[in-house]
């Protein structure tokens, strides 16, 4: 079978190089689809299940809420597990399925029992809904929403969060790949009706006649229509209440045909509702950010051009006085990431390149082996975008170079092997003919190509166990094990078909071999080699001994080495975690913040750019944060600038020793790309 194709590839040369033609197309067109990210997805197959009930603490919010909606969703088939979450004010019941389960069937089946748990919740407690279609790395760009200056007294936090509601958001969510986006901070504009209890008595009215004042007069209703000659004419009634004087007008009630009106009993105002969390940056006061959440599935890179296109139209729409800034975009990372994988295999092609020439003396040879280097990726990048494998940190960055052109260098090694030796079956010729070249390379790679195979497929087998890994280790290293399949698969094709079919076409014709530098360095390390061997086979026992205590020291050395999940990546930003006491008002958590990024912005100017903290939870609160509690972003400029410190673990160090100064508050620095990981798990 491989002589048959090493065969077809040596006498069909055209054919095989439109073939390598197709490839780099395919591959080309697939990298430019490829799905690009930081690291791999590794959340749970999961639906969540929120609930907001603002007046009840978190006793009740387990009793009332989060009880019933547990019981009625027991009965889902293919569930694996089933964990919730109460506090004061939320209920978060997340439900995780089997890895083969449909994700839109598991909501559809969430969704229709909902309206049971709806049932079994008491009126007015809450109305439990699913949570986006996204995953633990689904924020994937964040912005803030702040005045510009001069205009700071026109807009204060209400205005502000009205804006990223009616304005931003509402033009965000009809971008491709956006699941949801989810405001944080400010205040959330609302109709307030502030009654006055003794004037209540004094009418004889109650809280309910309030209620069913307001409720039956903010309606509008339609009366079919009327047919009047050639016309018709259709009826409507307008009772929707535009404005705060519209409310005043309302009546409450008649008292011997005196009209009560809700403006006697109540005072009618702008107030806003209870809020869980607030935001602030570099120490200016509140502001609003907004957090766009991808779909599941999405490319983040192309969903986060999508986005960033359509923040420059919303630009546009915006009052005077008010901008959009970005402050984590998650485009950064992957690209600082991508870029780390990039350097990292241009070096090592390079530097296998420059091995390859050096050892085989022979810079034909050399280039065919390494022309294999970017054919077997393109080959790996297109097989990745088949099967859905996403390029990142983990399945990018395991390729080693050196087995991928393992074969193509015995083949060509083979080859020219066997034209040197031509010269004995074909005495008096200096050189082949390109018949001859074609039966030399084709019996030189039969030989070899068997034993080339088995090697190759050894290593592939390696692989198979990483492959058989489950849950969270399975999704992050399953990429990496898929990767290096396909790139060492590519390679055994390339070496039977177009480095044979090179060989023949490209390496030289003469039979007459020069020694070259090569050579000699080759006999310098055979003559340090062989005295080495010729001992080690008289002296068999020492050897073992000295294996085996190697053995033993590595297998020490192992277990008592450091160790982590993922690598660390030095994406450029902090992830600061900002506690102060439980039970701490959001007030209090909000000055703490401000003094901090006060003293960051002020010591550390040359590193900082700017600092935003988001307290507790946002609008859709898929990281229930509490309200003594918030994530600093501290957005870092480059290097080249920093004067303070050399290394981020310096500068971590001594923005901690800076921020100490801050009473009954600490703070916990960790990188971002930590942040996204741990809260992935966390889902």
């Amino acid at each position: 079978m491989l002589d048959k194709i090493i065969q077809f590839s040596i006498t069909n040369k055209l054919v095989i190089g439109i073939c390598m033609l197709a490839l780099i197309g395919w591959g080309t067109y697939s990298l430019s689809k490829l799905p690009i990210d930081a690291v791999p997805d590794i959340t749970d197959n999961q639906v969540m299940v929120i609930t907001v009930s603002p007046t009840l603490a978190a006793q009740e919010v387990e009793q009332l809420v989060t009880f019933p909606v547990e019981q009625t969703m027991v009965s889902i088939p293919e569930i694996k597990e089933m964990r919730s979450f109460s506090r004061f004010g939320l209920s978060i019941v997340t439900i995780v399925f089997e890895e083969d389960t449909d994700l839109y069937w598991a909501r559809q089946q969430v969704q229709e029992r909902l309206s049971l748990a709806a049932k079994e919740i008491p009126q007015g407690v809450g109305e439990p809904e699913m949570a986006p279609v996204t995953t633990g790395l689904g924020e994937i760009y964040q912005y803030v929403i702040h005045t510009e200056d001069g205009y700071e007294d026109k807009y204060d936090a209400t205005e502000l969060r009205t804006i990223q509601d009616w304005i931003i958001k509402r033009q965000l969510l009809g971008t491709p790949g956006v699941a949801e986006v989810s405001g944080f901070g400010g205040y959330v504009k609302q109709y307030e009706i502030a009654v006055d209890p003794d004037k209540l008595q004094s009418l004889n009215i109650s809280i309910s006649d309030i209620f069913s004042a307001l409720e039956t007069n903010n309606q509008n209703t339609g009366g079919a229509y009327i047919d009047k000659g050639p016309n018709a004419f259709f009826i409507r009634s307008e009772g929707l209440v535009n404005n705060l004087d519209e409310i005043n007008k309302i009546v409450v009630k008649n008292t011997n045909g005196t009209p009560i009106l809700i403006r006697d009993v109540a005072t009618v105002q702008f107030g806003s509702g209870i809020r869980y969390g607030a935001a602030t940056r570099n120490g200016e006061g509140e502001v609003v950010t907004g957090i766009v959440i991808m779909l599941k599935g999405a490319n983040s890179s192309e969903v986060i051009n999508n986005v960033k296109d359509k923040i420059e139209q919303i630009k546009q729409t915006l009052p005077e006085g008010v901008t959009i800034q970005p402050y984590l975009d998650r485009k950064n990372l992957v690209d600082r990431a991508i870029g780390t994988v990039t350097t990292n295999l241009v070096e090592g092609a390079l530097i296998v390149i420059f091995v390859l020439v050096l050892f085989l003396g022979n810079w034909r040879g050399g280039l065919i082996v390494a022309s294999v280097i970017p054919l077997a990726m393109l080959f790996a990048i297109a097989m990745m975008n088949l099967f859905g494998v996403s390029g990142n940190l983990m399945s990018l960055g395991a390729i080693d170079f050196g087995i991928i052109v393992d074969g193509a260098v015995i083949i060509v090694e083979a080859v020219m092997h066997g034209i040197t030796k031509a010269k004995q079956r074909y005495p008096g010729v200096f050189k082949l003919s390109q018949s001859q070249m074609d039966e030399e390379v084709f019996q030189s790679s039969s030989k070899i190509r068997t034993s080339a195979a088995f090697g190759e497929i050894i290593i592939l087998i390696v692989y198979l166990p990483i492959l058989a890994l489950t849950g969270v280790a399975g999704k992050m290293f399953h990429p990496m094990a898929q990767t290096v399949s396909f790139a060492i698969l590519g390679a055994f094709i390339l070496s039977l078909t177009y480095v044979t079919m090179m060989s023949a076409l490209v390496l030289s014709k003469k039979t007459k071999h020069k020694r070259n530098f090569s050579d000699k360095m080759m006999d310098f390390f055979q003559r340090l080699y062989r005295p080495i061997i010729e001992r080690a086979i008289h002296k068999k026992m020492l050897v073992v001994v000295l294996a085996s205590s190697l053995f033993i020291i590595s297998l020490f050395t192992f277990f008592n080495m450091g160790g982590e999940f993922i690598p660390q990546l030095d994406e450029g930003d902090f992830a600061v975690e900002t506690r102060v006491p439980v039970g701490s008002s959001i007030n209090q958590m909000i000055d703490v913040s401000q003094k901090a990024q006060t003293i960051l912005l002020s010591q550390y100017d040359s590193e900082v750019s700017q600092v935003v903290n988001k307290i507790g939870s946002g609008e859709i609160p898929t990281d229930p944060m509490p309200i003594e509690a918030g994530d600093m972003m501290v957005i870092l400029k480059p290097k080249d600038g920093w004067t303070n410190a050399e290394n981020r673990e310096e500068l971590i160090e001594k923005m901690q020793s800076s921020l100490s100064v801050i009473p009954n508050a600490t703070f916990s620095f960790k990188s971002n790309h930590f942040e996204f990981v741990a809260l992935c798990c966390e889902m």
